[in-house]
């Protein structure tokens, strides 16, 4: 047998194993997030949605000049940003993962993993809605032709394409969300979230990163090329993500100033740097991190 047939042979006994030990694994820590959270708890006045120190304007003259409840009403409405483009990604992930199904044995293991994940995707995007409104705060929708490109890329993202794009949509919140989980300024129930996904997300992450390191004895130098390349964008999109105008806006300030301060905020720059640091080491370690990408994601300000 030729060696690249048995290293895809074992390559796949491994995925399954995998997958199967995720789906137990699932089987034995879920979260209803309808019944797990109380959504009967009105926010409290005097916590913040989200931890001062990760707030976009943190340590900027912009921030010092704000009242305490200007900054909560600050921190709503980064949270509520936040929460929307979890959505979207999640959503946009779903779609992904469906359209491969079409094509995949529905016995195998890998399936069935992927279906959960798709189960425990679905719950989240719940719990974020849900989130939105408790908070008071209103959703961010996407512009027509931010929907346009979304409902086009389920069609370009494939073999490790799809797995950085999946950890570039979890990995950077993950970070960020395990940092913020126990900080005491933060809402009981924003906490509570944060738990429930750090702990479902840690699941989908291994999956994704295992997909990328199974599939590198075996990837072309195309799939390599496409996979190092795709993601160059991404640093600069999750910037302006991050610093959405429309946000400050709703919080009473002046939308567009307050995202060029933000942007060029050095206490926001240290915090994007945190929340990219694993996943940009493990791009780099599985050679799927270009001088293109490096230029993106540090435009972008999430590299030194």
């Amino acid at each position: 047998m030729p060696a690249t047939s048995q290293v895809r042979r074992h390559d796949g006994a491994g995925r399954v194993a995998i997958a199967q030990r995720l789906i137990n694994g699932s089987v034995k820590r879920s979260y209803e997030p309808v019944v797990e959270l109380d959504w009967d708890r009105e926010p409290e006045s005097d916590r913040y949605f989200l931890p001062p120190r990760v707030l976009t304007l943190a340590g900027t003259d912009l921030w010092a000049g704000l009242s305490e409840e200007r900054r909560i009403e600050v921190s709503r409405q980064e949270l509520a940003n936040i929460l929307s483009v979890g959505i979207w990604f999640e959503n946009l992930l779903n779609r992904t993962l469906l359209d491969r199904l079409m094509a995949a044995d529905p016995a195998s293991a890998t399936t069935h993993y992927a279906l959960t994940e798709m189960g425990d995707e679905c719950r989240h995007m719940v719990m974020f809605g849900r989130a939105i409104e408790w908070s008071g705060a209103r959703p961010f929708r996407m512009r027509w032709w931010e929907r346009a490109v979304m409902t086009m890329l389920p069609s370009a993202l494939r073999g490790s394409l799809l797995w950085v794009a999946a950890l570039v949509g979890e990995e950077i919140f993950d970070a960020l969300q395990r940092e913020m989980v126990d900080d005491p300024e933060l809402q009981p129930l924003v906490a509570r979230l944060m738990q429930i996904h750090v702990a479902e997300e840690a699941r989908h992450i291994g999956f994704a990163r295992d997909g990328i390191m199974r599939r590198t004895p075996t990837r072309g130098r195309w799939e390599t090329v496409v996979a190092a390349n795709g993601h160059a964008l991404a640093g600069v999109l999750f910037r302006r993500l991050f610093t959405n105008p429309a946000m400050y806006t709703r919080a009473g300030l002046d939308g567009r100033a307050a995202a060029r301060v933000a942007r060029a905020n050095p206490h926001f720059h240290e915090v994007q740097i945190r929340g990219f640091a694993s996943l940009a080491a493990f791009l780099e370690d599985a050679g799927l991190m270009s001088r293109l990408s490096r230029y993106g994601w540090r435009r972008g300000g999430f590299l030194p």
